[in-house]
Formats: C-alpha cells, structure tokens, sequence
C-alpha cells in the first residue's frame, strides 16, 4: 500500500522518466503508466486476505489440505513500450505471494523502473527481495534465462525472444516460464453497428495511440463490404485529425516512434504492403522531421488479403490494416487466419451475433462495441504465438505459487 501511495505522489515525475525512454505521448503516458501502476499495487495489497488454501473433500477420517506457498525466485522481462505498467503486472503478484524478483527493463527504457527500485526501498521493502538489473538481453536477459536458481520466469516481448527463453529453460532447470507475446488483433466492424462514427474513432485510437506500440492494439480492421467505403473514410477523417507532436507537450495526441530502427522498420511494413496490392488511404510516411525526432503520421491501408504480410505479421506501429468481409462466418474466419490470439473486437448491435463472436474469436480478450480499456478486474493473456499464462486479476497470482497437499491420517 505504501508503495502504491508514493508511486501517485510521483506520478508526474515518472511519467515524464518514461516518456523521456519510450515517447508515449504524456496525457496517455500518466495514466497508463503511474495511474495503473499504483492501482496494481494497491489491488493486491487489497487481495493478500481474499486468498486462501483449501480444505480437500476428504474421508472423515483423512484431512487434506492444499497449501499455495512461494515459488523462489522469479525473473520478469518487461518492455520498452509501458515499462511501469507491465513491470507492476509482474512485480506486485509476485512479491505478495512472499517471492523474490529480479527484474530485468528493456535496456531503452529503465528509467522509471530504475526509480520504482528506488520507491520500494524507501517503502520498506526488504533489501534483495527486489534487484532491478539493466543491460542487454543478449547477456541480462539470457543471464536469467539459464540461471540455476531461477524458479519462474515472466517476459512480455516478442515471440522470437520468448522461443529463446523456454530453449534456455529447457537448458537450465525448466523453469516455468510465461510469455505475453503480442498479436495482430482483428477489430470486426458490422453494418448493424449502432453508432459507426463512435466505432470508427474507437477503432482510430485502438490502432494509433502511443503510435501503434501497445500489444493489444486492434491493428486489423474487418469491415462488412456493405459500408467499407462510407467507414473508411470516417475512420480517415479521425485518423488525419490526430494531432502527433511532441509528447511532453500536452495538446499532443500522439507521440513519437520509440526509436530510429523502429521507425524505418514501419517503413518497410508499408513499402511491403504497397507491393503486395494494399492502398494507402492516408499517412505511410515519417513527419516533423525538422524536429529529429521519430514520428510517423497514422497510416490506413485498404485492400490487404488474407495472405499479405500486413495481414499476417505484427508491425507494433502506427499502421491499420483494413480488409472487406462478406459475411459472419468470413470475419471470423479471417479473424482466426493468423497464428496470434491475443486480442479482438467486435462492434455489433446483435447481442446474439455478440456472444457467437466471443464463443468462436482465438483470442485472450474480446471487446464489445469499444476496444481496449479492459481493468485489474480481468486476466490480460493469449493463446497460439501470443504466449500462455495471464497478468492482471486474482489468476495473475497462479504463476506465482507452487500448489502443495498434505494428506493427513486423522
């Protein structure tokens, strides 16, 4: 709880040590760094007494007992994107389940770990309960990775580094590991959408906030064929309304790029698209290069197949792709057509056509009628390429414990 207080009393100061790493535009960057930072450690400070052993059905003449007791040791790996954020994910379940962790930033973006670190200690956290190491994942990460004395390991990433990190499990001791590892989220768009200009500036922002860098952003849009054109064009006119700028500077909407490379690989997202048929309805080029930094304006493509690349492979960029259905069964097909399965949405005024899209959807998470948002309350986790086990919610704490019975002969 103390940590939780002092991370709101700082919140200004370490959304701008993020922002400063990372470019998330700061009206975003507060809320979605310190804001949900502090309430995750408060949520499970407030849950340490809402979890409980069990007592086993057992003959009258036999007590079992299922005990949840600490794993040891866990590494966390935590991205560039919202380092706060998804280190509390990691760090606050871990630590109230009574464990140690080691947590390891993106080396482009510790700063605000770095002083969460810092907060800890002064709050009273034991010395080495919390180590917050830098450095590259070539040699941190893979220093953790294949650690004898590494019990469980949790990684937020891309998926090439996490097939590295269950090889390095497999080297060492097998140890647990849990992986968040991105997706290509279709947001579904039907014709009986009640309010399609709402549904198109929702869709505009699932795609183009913090420039496209969050895991769950609705990156494909499906549009039933009968209102393509019309919602494309409301979803272009939100799109060049955006007002991307500097991100310390508090009318931007949208920030920078995290970094050079970053950017270029957008780039060629684009490039790739462009060859392979798509449209650019608008963006698909750097902006303000006078200022020197890394941005790029919101980019629409229309006309991408099932088989594009842009279709198929995560950009982690300010770039929507937009494919036309026909019917029901073709959007859930094309929703289910790529190997992730982190996230969806589906914008519908049929409850009925709702709760079948939910029921058929290979994903972690499904919005209704709006996307992203989603609070402490729910599990945030994927199925295929976009990993295994959850953070968020009283399920994030499983990772966390080994289960232990006693069989006891009254």
């Amino acid at each position: 709880m103390r940590i939780a207080d002092r991370i709101e009393a700082e919140a200004v100061e370490l959304a701008v040590l993020g922002v400063r790493d990372n470019g998330t535009e700061f009206n975003m960057a507060l809320k979605a760094e310190p804001g949900s930072a502090a309430g995750t450690f408060r949520y499970y400070a407030e849950a340490l007494d809402k979890v409980a052993g069990e007592v086993a059905p057992t003959p009258p003449d036999v007590l079992g007992l299922v005990h949840r007791a600490p794993v040891g040791v866990v590494a966390a790996i935590v991205p560039w994107n919202f380092p706060l954020m998804i280190g509390a994910w990691k760090l606050a379940p871990a630590l109230a389940m009574g464990n140690s962790v080691i947590l390891k930033p993106a080396e482009s973006a510790s700063l605000s770990l770095l002083r969460l670190a810092e907060i800890c200690a002064e709050c009273g956290l034991p010395d080495g309960v919390l180590n917050v190491v830098t450095g590259r994942g070539t040699e941190t990460g893979a220093a953790l990775a294949h650690h004898m004395d590494v019990d469980v390991m949790v990684f937020t990433g891309s998926g090439a580094t996490g097939r590295h990190l269950l090889a390095a499990s497999a080297q060492s001791n097998l140890k647990r590991c849990y992986l968040e590892l991105g997706g290509k989220s279709p947001n579904i768009v039907f014709a009986d959408a009640k309010d399609l200009d709402q549904a198109a500036k929702v869709a505009a922002m699932g795609i183009f906030r913090n420039s496209g860098q969050v895991c769950v952003a609705g990156s494909r849009l499906l549009v039933e064929r009968s209102i393509h054109d019309h919602f494309v064009d409301q979803l272009k006119t939100h799109a060049e309304a955006l007002r991307v700028g500097d991100p310390l500077d508090l009318n931007s909407q949208i920030g920078a790029v995290n970094s050079s490379a970053q950017l270029a690989a957008n780039l060629r997202h684009v490039d790739q698209a462009l060859s392979e048929g798509g449209n650019i309805v608008c963006g698909g080029q750097q902006i303000l290069q006078k200022t020197g930094g890394t941005y790029m304006a919101p980019t629409i493509v229309t006309g991408v197949t099932r088989d594009a690349a842009l279709f198929q492979n995560e950009v982690f960029g300010p770039v929507l792709s937009v494919t036309a259905f026909d019917s029901e069964e073709e959007a859930i097909q094309l929703a289910n057509a790529t190997s992730y399965g982190l996230a969806a949405g589906v914008w519908t005024a049929d409850l009925s056509r709702a709760h079948r899209c939910i029921a058929e959807l290979r994903t972690g998470v499904v919005h209704v009628n709006t996307y992203g948002g989603a609070d402490m309350t729910v599990p945030l986790g994927g199925v295929g390429q976009s990993g295994n086990g959850h953070d968020k919610s009283l399920y994030a704490l499983d990772k966390f414990v080994d289960l232990k019975s006693a069989w006891i002969q009254l």
